[in-house]
């Protein structure tokens, strides 16, 4: 029996204040802007839609953002999915991936006709997503958010379907849309049932690089951006996920 995958994690930091609990639309512009993204964490459990792809059918639909202003207040906005959507997900992710050196949340929103996208959410809501992949239980496994090639814009990476494509995409925020730069074949970073997904960004001091693993599960590869292309190198065969560990931390 499979046990079921971990709930999100709350980051909580030591500014004490009390937690707000509000609306929206009760928040002034001017106060959003004085806010930070502090944590965030999935709410509302369903069993609607049956993929199964992260060890169990339970997902989500509410996305629950926690802020902090600066006179450390601190505040929670809930934002809940359309009609037929879930997040197929197993934590929201608290990535800059405007460049301002503050957070944004970065989830898998998933229709049930039409599979996974990827979206980014802020304190307004969600900013912009990726397109969905077109069919029904297909999913998207996040890899990192950085700049990739030193030009001081962000990239996000996700592997798309990394049990069936596993192709590795490149996407880059353009004001609130998403474009996608680059992508590459035969990368993956989730098996189906696992509870957690496998990879994410290193630099070891030549540039960042993605980490990820073959398509036949044997080798762990680094890829880079340069900009116009993907490059991926095998680093060190794979043996379980301690070995992805250590190739992140540069060993």
């Amino acid at each position: 029996m499979q046990a079921p995958r971990p709930m999100s994690r709350l980051w909580r930091n030591s500014i004490r204040g009390a937690l707000l609990t509000l609306c929206l639309w009760q928040m002034p512009q001017a106060a959003i802007a004085d806010e930070m993204i502090t944590g965030a964490r999935f709410l509302g459990e369903t069993t609607d839609y049956p993929h199964g792809v992260l060890g169990d059918v339970v997902e989500f639909t509410v996305l629950a953002i926690d802020s902090e202003d600066t006179d450390g207040q601190r505040f929670r906005r809930s934002f809940s999915v359309w009609p037929d959507h879930v997040f197929e997900d197993l934590e929201p992710r608290l990535w800059d991936v405007t460049g301002d050196g503050t957070p944004e949340v970065v989830v898998v929103l998933t229709s049930v006709t039409k599979g996974a996208s990827l979206a980014i959410y802020t304190l307004d809501g969600m900013l912009a997503r990726t397109p969905f992949i077109g069919r029904k239980n297909r999913w998207l496994a996040p890899v990192a958010a950085g700049d990739l090639d030193g030009d001081g814009q962000i990239e996000i990476a996700y592997v798309d379907r990394p049990h069936l494509a596993k192709t590795l995409r490149l996407w880059r925020l353009q004001g609130s849309e998403l474009v996608e730069i680059a992508n590459i074949d035969g990368l993956t970073n989730h098996r189906i049932g696992d509870a957690f997904i496998q990879g994410g960004l290193r630099d070891c001091g030549n540039g960042p690089e993605l980490i990820t693993v073959d398509t036949a599960w044997r080798n762990i590869m680094a890829t880079r951006f340069d900009g116009a292309d993907l490059t991926s190198t095998a680093v060190k065969p794979y043996s379980g996920q301690s070995s992805i560990n250590d190739v992140l931390d540069c060993r």
